[in-house]
């Protein structure tokens, strides 16, 4: 049986999922940040960029409902690990091998599949091991981590493919993950699982949740919610690049990936602000009210952010606040109502 940890330990271990986690997701992003360097090198057209940076979310998608459910069967503690070591590996074979489309593609997706064992499966670590009163803190410290994390992530990739090369940037991030790896399997105490009473199958039988209707409802405004937060990390760098050049911008101080990572900061905060108002204003009308906001700033980036560098940059970064704004009602809605 679970074994909730003493009020000592349970923040030790906090702390230390949240260390880990910022090592693992410290790399998730260094392909959209290289990707306006990459893919001319290895002669892309955008619709396979596109799809390279497709098959880390597609494999994400594919893997969290395997791996997540089968937490209820097998220590969280193993998942986990098994997620990091496809991150790990995934960066390594990226740093080492990728030379083109369908090398990046593979090593993408063993990436993405390893996200889908660490992010999830993380939160379920500690929801196993904490207390409900900390678990409120607990469940905030490790999305913080996790936001913080990727938002770093565009600035670390440039940065280290500058320093020494964009392989370089692979393969340390490779050992971030790989060190991750090793406080979480030499320090988190393994847990036994007690055994379901549902079959195999009935452990994977989803039509309970596609008959809740609220939930499902939310559900798709969350898929909608993250297809733009994904697009926008995927092609953000990649786009500010070419309003750059189209219009002859010297980018300065401030380059599209670290214009990104400004974007994912002030995104993490709108998320945990985005909580707060929902409380006062109301998660239905803050969430149609961010999603209204969204549509009006998308189009106006794509009809008029080409004109100007820092046009797109303002535009950008205002729609990724609107964008996170809505993250955590989203969330706790889809909770809430299932």
């Amino acid at each position: 049986m679970t074994e909730v940890l003493d009020r000592r330990r349970a923040q030790q271990l906090v702390l230390l999922l949240c260390i880990a986690q910022t090592l693992v997701q410290i790399g998730a992003f260094f392909w959209p940040a290289l990707l306006p360097q990459l893919a001319p090198k290895w002669a892309l057209s955008n619709t396979a960029a596109g799809w390279v940076t497709a098959s880390f979310y597609g494999a994400y998608m594919l893997a969290v409902p395997v791996l997540v459910t089968l937490t209820d069967r097998i220590d969280p503690k193993r998942i986990y690990l098994f997620g990091v070591g496809l991150t790990v590996f995934g960066h390594l074979l990226f740093g080492v091998f990728a030379d083109g489309f369908w090398t990046a593609f593979v090593c993408r997706a063993i990436t993405g599949i390893g996200w889908a064992g660490t992010y999830m499966t993380g939160l379920k670590l500690l929801a196993d091991k904490v207390d409900a009163k900390m678990l409120s803190r607990a469940t905030a410290g490790h999305a913080a981590s996790i936001g913080l994390s990727g938002a770093f992530s565009f600035a670390t990739g440039d940065w280290l493919s500058q320093l020494a090369g964009w392989q370089s940037a692979f393969l340390i991030a490779s050992a971030s993950a790989f060190l991750a790896w090793l406080m979480i399997g030499m320090v988190v105490p393994p847990q036994s699982i007690a055994t379901p009473k549902v079959s195999g199958a009935g452990s994977f039988d989803f039509r309970p949740v596609l008959r809740n209707r609220s939930a499902m409802a939310y559900a798709s405004a969350y898929a909608i919610h993250t297809l733009e937060m994904s697009a926008l990390r995927g092609w953000g760098v990649a786009f500010l690049a070419y309003v750059a050049a189209s219009t002859g911008t010297k980018e300065g101080l401030i380059s599209p990936a670290l214009l990104l990572t400004l974007l994912g900061l002030l995104g993490t905060a709108a998320s945990l602000l985005g909580n707060e108002v929902a409380i006062h204003f109301g998660r239905k009308r803050l969430v149609k009210a961010a999603m209204a906001g969204s549509i009006l700033l998308g189009g106006l980036i794509g009809f008029i952010g080409t004109s100007s560098y820092w046009l797109a940059a303002g535009l950008m970064l205002i729609y990724g606040v609107i964008i996170w704004l809505e993250s955590s009602s989203l969330t706790a809605g889809t909770a809430g109502t299932a």
